[in-house]
């Protein structure tokens, strides 16, 4: 039984994509970049609605290159047909919105990585692990990538897979337009015409707009072409009409497209047509090769391009099996999809891009704490930055490149720290908070404007917020709070950070078993929905269990709890790792001063060597990792 579901050929780009909204290219001032290439988009988008992907490209031995095939891997992509080539670079394509009709888009595509693809990259055992390959029009454009193409599709059909073609026409990727007509549509040719109609034999379903029907079938008369492609294929033919829908021919072509199979529209508002096409065909491919029939297989293909019109980016928009589900459900509620809170929430948390099973996190954000013992000693706060770099090869001794560990680690004080530990494959928390403040308050850097200062993190940062908050707190107070942390959470979502939330009750005022739970409830009310909570430990099982139900309740997609230390002995937190780890949600810990106090005052005072000092930390971060496995193994035991 092969491994996958599909593998997708061709393309594979970056996509740098104008942040600026209804203005012209040229004055655009930054960019998001986003995976790009409809075969790229495609092997994403059908990885997110459940099926299992793969993808054959080539990339260029570069750090774009690198970042396709990591985000690829993340998104659930098979990448064994991602080949590195080491003498061309990586597509790149800068792109913008100017409005809901007009897209300003400029190929850098000479020479590039994925149109070196040849014959010999085409591995038959990766075609006969999959139920089907699907191609892209462009690769068809060269001898080269056309052979690669064509060995793809004759092995997938003496294998019994199932082939797609999506026409994808680009008249300047067919040498057709120059580089200022990179949004162009349509332009006639008759070698086009007959290079596509060369090949649409080799196809069980082809799927185009209008226009891309106009190329594959000579005619600018859309019945006309149809029936010129359905002389040389027997291929389902599936035709994009925009707004009004799709078209699902499997035999003759009739009169009229309205006398095709259809599936439901959604009637949505448009923000951004680039990347519908690849959305579409996504959902169009999880139909087809769940055996759907054609309306139920239009109706996920239609509401996946509706997804992906009414988002910023191509891959970045198209939605979850769950995300999808949910849609069908509930229904629109605001016709603009990206304005929809509940919807993006569930498109937010149901499309993170790692999975955090369990999670041994080394804190040593701590910056007050610190700068007291440095002034005990004498010693300027600089300092500290070196030994944070200490707390960080501690944490990678302990790690030793395996998955499951992390850190929290400040800007300020730890900045070297921070830089150093980046693509180490450590979770990275980072803190906003200025330490000790109650009402909250941010760090000077933070303070002025939370967006524009979030801007500047690297993407895989966690923006880890302490808040000192007490159910008993006074309206005031609480509403100062409640400000300052659903200003920071809308900001890091609109940086694309995760958002930590730390809450400590005990120190305001005496708790219950059902403090911490009305904290969270509080602020889900607030529409404050945390990747993740960070909670000191409770006493009963009950605390547990109110904190824990509240959070599901209220967030089914929640990344989960980490269970903080406050500066405990390692035999006490054992215990409260054990109350922790007997309920799922909880997945780890993130302590601090347990394993750096004693360090950070032997080497601030110079008691500690460096390698001391490691090596202590080390020790003590080590034994909490194995209590926690520990309480968590004795967790499944019980179970």
């Amino acid at each position: 039984m092969p491994a996958l579901d599909v593998i997708t050929i061709g393309r594979s780009s970056v996509d740098l994509y104008g942040a600026q909204v209804g203005g012209r290219l040229e004055d655009m001032a930054s960019f998001h970049k986003y995976i790009g290439g409809s075969p790229t988009n495609i092997a994403a988008g059908t990885a997110r609605l459940g099926l299992k992907s793969g993808l054959i490209t080539r990339v260029g031995d570069e750090h774009m290159g690198r970042f396709i095939r990591e985000t690829l891997a993340a998104e659930g992509v098979d990448v064994r047909g991602v080949l590195t080539d080491p003498e061309r670079l990586t597509a790149l394509v800068l792109l913008g919105i100017r409005d809901q009709e007009r897209f300003p888009l400029i190929f850098y595509r000479e020479n590039c990585a994925d149109m070196a693809l040849c014959e010999d990259d085409i591995d038959p055992a990766l075609i006969a692990d999959t139920r089907a390959v699907v191609a892209t029009g462009t690769h068809l454009s060269h001898p080269r990538t056309e052979a690669a193409v064509l060995k793809a599709l004759r092995l997938a059909r003496e294998n019994g897979a199932r082939t797609a073609l999506d026409i994808d026409y680009r008249p300047n990727l067919w040498g057709l337009a120059g580089h200022e007509a990179g949004e162009e549509r349509f332009i006639e040719s008759a070698p086009v015409t007959a290079k596509l109609q060369s090949t649409l034999h080799l196809f069980d379903l082809i799927v185009g707009t209008e226009e891309e029907f106009h190329i594959a079938g000579g005619s600018t008369d859309t019945v006309t072409a149809l029936r010129a492609v359905r002389a040389v294929s027997d291929a389902t033919l599936v035709c994009k009409r925009g707004a009004k829908g799709a078209v699902a021919f499997t035999g003759a072509v009739p009169d009229t497209l309205d006398e095709g199979e259809t599936g439901p529209g959604f009637p949505i508002e448009v923000f951004n047509v680039l990347g519908a096409g690849d959305g579409f065909m996504s959902g169009l491919l999880k139909g087809w090769l769940t055996d759907q029939d054609w309306p139920t297989a239009l109706k996920y293909a239609n509401a996946c391009g509706a997804f992906a019109v009414s988002r910023h980016g191509c891959t970045p928009a198209y939605p979850s099996w769950e995300e999808l589900e949910f849609f069908f459900e509930r229904g629109i509620r605001d016709p603009a999809l990206r304005k929809d809170a509940e919807l993006e929430q569930v498109h937010w948390a149901t499309n993170r891009l790692k999975e955090w099973p369990v999670m041994r996190v080394f804190a040593f954000d701590h910056r007050m704490q610190l700068e007291s013992v440095a002034d005990e000693f004498g010693v300027s706060h600089p300092h500290i930055g070196a030994f944070k770099k200490l707390c960080l090869d501690a944490a990678q001794r302990v790690a030793n490149g395996r998955e499951g560990y992390g850190l929290l680690c400040d800007g300020r004080l730890g900045r070297d720290a921070l830089y150093a530990a980046a693509g180490t494959g450590l979770w990275i928390g980072r803190p906003v908070e200025l330490p000790g403040s109650r009402p909250l308050r941010l760090e000077d850097e933070i303070e002025p404007d939370y967006g524009s200062a979030l801007s500047e993190w690297p993407v895989e940062h966690v923006v880890k917020v302490l808040c000192f908050y007490h159910p008993g707190d006074s309206a005031a107070m609480k509403a100062d709070q409640e400000a300052t942390v659903i200003r920071l959470f809308h900001a890091a979502r609109a940086n694309r950070l995760e958002f930590l939330l730390e809450v400590i009750p005990s120190k305001v005022a005496p708790v219950t078993d059902t403090t911490s739970a009305e904290i969270i409830q509080r602020f889900y009310d607030l529409g404050v929905y945390p990747d993740w909570w960070k909670l000191e430990p409770m006493k009963t099982d009950a605390a547990w269990a109110n904190a824990c139900a509240a959070i599901t309740r209220n967030d089914p997609n929640t990344r989960g709890v980490v269970v903080l230390g406050l500066e405990a002995p390692i035999e006490e937190l054992g215990a409260s790792f054990a109350a922790a780890a007997a309920h799922d949600l909880v997945k780890g810990f993130a302590v601090g001063r347990t394993i750096f106090a004693d360090a950070a005052r032997g080497w601030l005072s110079g008691a500690l060597t460096d390698e001391a000092a490691v090596a202590d930390m080390a020790e003590k971060y080590k034994r909490l990792c194995r209590l926690w496995d520990e309480a968590r193994a004795l967790k499944g035991a019980a179970a």
